[in-house]
């Protein structure tokens, strides 16, 4: 069963006084018919005008509490800034409602903190155990897979001509075996992103799906060899991330790329002519809350349309706004 808000269950007590203030004043006025009907209605007077005032009084003040609980029910945990209405700012229109605003701005920006702490000692732990896995691909499984290749080169030299075929064939596999490590070694820790910078591995992604048979461009516009680490990581994640979807689910035949740097933001634009998606699919398989997820950790802003034909995929990163000057001049002024 909903309980009532404050506001009515004030209102109820106020009336319920009343009505025991009018028994009152009849019981007081005695047998008198004269004397009960003044005291009815003086006392029925009292009583409306006790709670007009009351209604007036109390409306001013709870409807600034509601619409402040209006404006918390809209926040948006999943976007930059927690997405927090402008009226949230610190300065209510009563001291209560001031005094809730401040405790919620101070909890949500303690909240951002710490899921940004945690998201980024994930994200580091996540990457130190790409570059292990990587590494151990490279460095173990690939040389037995050489091992395997110089023991069947031998093996060809000294085997009958009949085994040729066989020998060869199975070279063949172990080639391709191969191949697909380093590939995936490269997936899991790009060297290039170390190497040669975010570009020059943006770059490599976009070259493997134009070889792969669809067109693909990248145009790039500014410095970005000056980044954050953690921001070089984020985009080039969301980059093959996005590269990923519209060559596996979208059956695009042209995807454009295009990384941007204007003054302190950034912007990574792809888009593919593809078939677009439904955002009931976004759960199942094509990576878009972990792409959210990683935006969120620098301070990024993942946008996504698929307006039927075709996809976008943005990410803007630029400097979080200064949340807490409202806090601060507030609590300086008091």
């Amino acid at each position: 069963m909903r309980r009532r808000g404050l506001f009515a269950q004030v209102l109820t007590l106020n009336a319920v006084l009343v009505c025991i203030a009018v028994g009152l004043s009849i019981a007081i006025a005695g047998s008198s018919s004269a004397n009960a009907l003044v005291a009815v209605a003086i006392a029925l007077v009292a009583g409306a005008a006790n709670l007009i005032a009351n209604l007036f009084v109390l409306r001013r003040r709870f409807t600034p509490l509601e619409r402040l609980i209006e404006e918390m029910e809209k926040v948006d945990l999943s976007r930059q800034g927690s997405a927090l209405p402008r009226s949230i700012d610190g300065v209510g229109e009563t001291e209560e409602v001031e005094r809730l605003e401040l405790a919620f701005l101070r909890m949500m920006r303690r909240l951002e903190a710490e899921r940004l702490r945690a998201g980024s000692a994930a994200l580091r732990a996540q990457e130190q155990e790409r570059t292990r896995v990587a590494r151990d691909l490279h460095d173990e499984v690939n040389q037995s897979l050489t091992g395997l290749l110089l023991r069947l080169e031998a093996v060809r030299e000294a085997a009958p001509p009949a085994l040729e075929p066989e020998l060869a064939a199975t070279k063949a596999l172990a080639n391709q075996a191969m191949r697909e490590l380093l590939s995936l070694a490269r997936q899991l820790r790009p060297t290039a992103l170390d190497d040669l910078g975010l570009v020059a591995a943006i770059a490599g992604q976009v070259e493997q799906l134009d070889q792969g048979g669809i067109e693909a461009r990248l145009r790039e516009e500014g410095r970005f060899s000056d980044l954050d680490d953690d921001v070089q990581l984020v985009i080039y994640r969301v980059a093959q991330e996005a590269l990923s979807n519209a060559a596996r689910h979208s059956d695009a035949t042209r995807i454009e790329v295009s990384l941007r740097r204007a003054e302190s933001e950034v912007e990574l634009t792809i888009s593919d002519d593809g078939r677009g998606f439904a955002f009931e699919e976004s759960e199942s398989g094509l990576g878009i809350a972990g792409m959210r997820e990683r935006a969120l950790l620098v301070g990024g802003d993942l946008t996504i349309e698929s307006p039927g034909r075709g996809t976008t995929v943005r990410l803007t990163i630029k400097p979080p706004p200064d949340a807490g000057a409202r806090e601060r001049q507030f609590a300086g002024d008091h």
